[in-house]
């Protein structure tokens, strides 16, 4: 009798154990499900340096969506599609734009709004984009312009 009532609670406490862990992996790892719902816009980019999976989309600062997929199109252009909250509309001619929080802070999609009357469906497209900054490519086109001038 007194096996099976350790049993039980060994059995007990190894479930709690099993729940926090799996509790702590979403928080920790911030998977998160947008609440409310969400549509889904794509957006290409020639250069998505940085962006991964699960990277915000902010319009104005506030958090609006996530980086939900990454691929290549067929003319070689960084494919992003975004989960966007519902109730956030996103103007026809509105900008994606890949920023960088700081100097070398991580990557995120800065959406800035249009003035169009007309809005991008749940599938459509945001047409206007600006690829990412190489800080690495700016200074190096900097150093190397600075030999070429010495040279002359």
């Amino acid at each position: 009798m007194k096996k099976i009532d350790l049993q039980v609670a060994v059995g007990f406490f190894m479930l709690i154990g099993i729940f926090s862990f799996a509790y702590l992996s979403i928080r920790l790892g911030k998977l998160e499900i947008i609440s409310g719902g969400s549509y889904t816009v794509y957006a290409e980019f020639v250069n998505a340096g940085g962006v991964k999976e699960g990277t915000t989309v902010e319009i104005a600062g506030i958090e609006v969506g996530k980086v939900v997929d990454l691929g290549l199109s067929k003319d070689y252009r960084a494919s992003l599609a975004f989960a966007i909250k519902k109730g956030v509309a996103i103007q026809k001619d509105a900008i994606a734009s890949i920023k960088t929080k700081g100097l070398i802070g991580e990557k995120f999609v800065q959406i800035s709004p249009g003035a169009s009357d007309e809005l991008i469906p749940d599938g459509g497209k945001i047409t206007e984009t600006e690829s990412v900054t190489d800080i690495e490519e700016l200074i190096s086109r900097y150093i190397f312009g600075k030999v070429e001038e010495k040279e002359k």
